[in-house]
């Protein structure tokens, strides 16, 4: 009987070695589960959204930013969907409950959410992202969408009559479709109306919000509607709303103009730029200062002049879009990036 309880403790305490030696890290020098390069625990975000991922827009933008930063910085990241508004304010509180390092709050719909939970937990870093919120512990990014927004209506009215182009008519006619009616995206609008109007005062600019930025069947009505009403060339700014609109132009034969993330490709042929809206480096931006222990709270814009916005390069449709038209906006992103040119911004928006 002892020879057998020591052969059964020589067991055990080969079995607790064992365990020890799992948690330990790998032998390639690579950390365990849980922890930093450093051998601590690992620096954890978590990016409550709006919406659903898959967007190919703003959302999607601002996850690519968390992928570079988990591939540069070895954070990790906790994405929690809120489909439903319902969602919102409950996926913060439950992210603020749960220890994150960061928790970055992914669109200006979740603004009463925002201004109820941040608050309540002082010690918690948060990034809101899109909108504006005052508090010790929040980092308010927005971008200058207007800035960006006037080279869109630029050059959809350097474009519109170039007929050359199969779809575009000689009607003086340009549309944009938005999803939800909110400050921020009246503030999309009136850069492309004034970026429309400085290239040509004749111009005539057509615009709808379907109120929401996750029904695609609804974005394509609405753009079909504005071809049918003489546009040739509608703007998206609408999040997965936009997607209709996308599908739009290329089912019409025409054009459309995408946004936040590179859309170009998707339709190719048909969308002859993107609005570049850059959330992604904002959002990496935002990790490496928390996780530097360098982050600050306050208000921080992305525009022109610091690479926060821009249209794509083009490349998808190459040489359909003209030498002069790319000379004409090349001249108009350094007018306004010196202060040239003098953007207007929404009356209503918060600044």
């Amino acid at each position: 009987m002892r020879a057998k309880r020591v052969l059964t403790s020589a067991a055990v305490l080969l079995l607790l070695l064992g365990l020890l030696a799992g948690c330990a890290a790998p032998k390639d020098g690579s950390p365990a589960a849980g922890q930093d390069q450093g051998g601590g625990k690992k620096f954890r975000v978590a990016y409550v959204t709006s919406g659903n991922l898959g967007d190919k827009s703003f959302l999607d933008s601002g996850m690519a930013g968390l992928e570079r930063a988990q591939k540069d910085l070895g954070i990790e990241v906790k994405v929690m969907q809120s489909a439903n508004s319902a969602d919102w304010e409950p996926n913060l509180q439950a992210a603020a409950e749960q220890g994150f390092d960061l928790v970055v709050a992914g669109g200006s719909p979740l603004h009463d959410a925002m201004a109820n939970v941040a608050p309540k937990f002082p010690e918690v870093k948060f990034v809101y992202l899109d909108d504006v919120i005052q508090g010790d512990n929040i980092a308010s990014i927005t971008f200058a969408q207007n800035e960006g927004s006037f080279l869109a209506g630029a050059l959809a009215a350097l474009m519109t009559t170039h007929t050359e182009l199969n779809g575009m008519n000689k009607e003086k006619v340009v549309g944009w479709v938005g999803g939800m009616d909110m400050a921020i995206l009246r503030d999309f609008l009136t850069g492309y109306e004034q970026g429309a109007k400085y290239i040509d005062p004749e111009v005539k600019v057509l615009s709808a919000f379907a109120g929401s930025f996750s029904d695609p069947a609804k974005g394509k009505e609405l753009t079909l509607a504005q071809y049918n009403q003489g546009a040739d060339i509608v703007m998206n700014v609408a999040g997965g709303t936009g997607l209709g609109i996308l599908e739009a132009a290329k089912d019409a034969g025409k054009y459309a103009i995408g946004v936040d993330s590179d859309q170009d490709g998707i339709y190719p042929g048909h969308i002859l730029t993107s609005l570049l809206k850059r959330v992604d480096n904002a959002v990496y931006d935002q990790v490496k200062l928390a996780k530097e222990g360098t982050w600050q709270a306050g208000q921080f814009e992305y525009g022109l002049k610091n690479g926060g916005v821009a249209l794509t390069e083009m490349k998808v449709m190459g040489d359909k879009i003209p030498a002069d038209v790319r000379q004409k906006l090349t001249e108009i992103t350094g007018k306004i990036a010196q202060g040239e040119i003098k953007v207007d911004h929404y009356a209503g928006l918060k600044k």
